[in-house]
């Protein structure tokens, strides 16, 4: 078996081989990483968090009115501690039948901090954690009889292009039924500047994030990054909907990762992160292309962010 340390050792080489340079987004998460992600998340410009937030608290009770007397499983994916959820599973448990509530996500730790918030919250809930990889776990609920919703918040589709998107959804609907559902949060276009302003502050939190990877590279991988020698760059495009970051080398320079030389000529790009954005157009052709049928978008107060009812039609 492959340990995690070479297979982030291997994605990092293969994205910086490519042309041009690539780094995956979801290696920002070490623990220094989380933390500067928690203070990207309370920037007044990082307005993702509380347009969810809005959206579970306004419209949790129109979502679960849809599923009134029937039997649910409730499947989240990447569900993390739970605390945002709270509020929506109290909704839909007071309106189904019976509902089960499953939790997925890689960290074992942080589901047991799940089970217990949603026992101590939700009295006589049933909770099935699924720790691991969802694509390893997801197929275990493929054999249930109730009506699934498959719950993926929080704008995490964004961090796929269209096709990846697509191939994501297909999967997901693999493990579903016909007449199941899978629930999407979706980030909104909206005025370019609103959107910029949240990948790029002026306090430079967001630039401390992007340049953590290099740092984390350093410490992992035995490379030898000089953060001094890259700078963050975040850029939006209204028509296509996608929001990409980049680090930029300010020099001509090499840098050895593992013992492996990479070269970098000034003012070449590696990119990091793409947060795709949506309007209803987009959406409809996600869901049809993806086997699913628009059922329901209910959105924040200031139409920012959207989640979005899918109902599968394909099996």
């Amino acid at each position: 078996m492959i340990s995690t340390t070479q297979t982030f050792l291997n994605e990092v080489l293969s994205g910086l081989h490519q042309n041009p340079k690539t780094l995956s987004s979801k290696y920002f998460y070490d623990e220094e990483g989380s933390k500067i992600f928690q203070e990207i998340m309370d920037m007044p410009s990082y307005y993702l968090p509380r347009a969810e937030l809005n959206i579970i608290q306004t419209q949790s009770l129109a979502i679960a009115e849809l599923f009134r007397d029937k039997p649910v499983d409730l499947i989240e994916l990447g569900a993390g501690d739970g605390r945002k959820m709270v509020h929506f599973v109290k909704k839909l448990q007071a309106k189904t039948s019976e509902l089960t509530y499953w939790p997925l996500d890689i960290s074992e730790s942080i589901l047991k901090v799940n089970k217990q918030l949603f026992e101590q919250e939700i009295p006589g809930i049933l909770v099935k954690p699924l720790p691991g990889d969802f694509f390893q776990t997801l197929p275990e609920i493929k054999d249930r009889t109730h009506t699934r919703v498959v719950l993926f918040a929080g704008s995490n589709i964004g961090n796929f292009r269209k096709e990846k998107a697509i191939e994501f959804l297909k999967f997901v609907g693999e493990h579903l039924q016909m007449g199941d559902y899978f629930l999407l949060g979706v980030d909104l276009k909206k005025h370019p500047r609103i959107i910029r302003g949240a990948y790029d502050d002026p306090g430079g939190i967001t630039k401390r994030f992007n340049l953590n990877l290099l740092k984390r590279i350093n410490r992992e991988l035995d490379g030898n990054f000089e953060l001094k020698s890259f700078d963050h760059y975040a850029t939006y495009h209204p028509i296509t909907g996608a929001s990409e970051s980049f680090l930029i080398s300010l020099e001509k320079q090499t840098v050895t990762i593992h013992g492996e030389q990479i070269s970098f000529e000034k003012d070449e790009v590696i990119q990091t992160e793409i947060s795709q954005k949506y309007d209803l157009p987009m959406l409809e052709n996600l869901a049809v292309e993806s086997g699913y049928q628009m059922d329901t978008i209910v959105t924040d107060s200031e139409k920012q962010f959207a989640w979005v009812l899918m109902k599968v039609t394909q099996n």
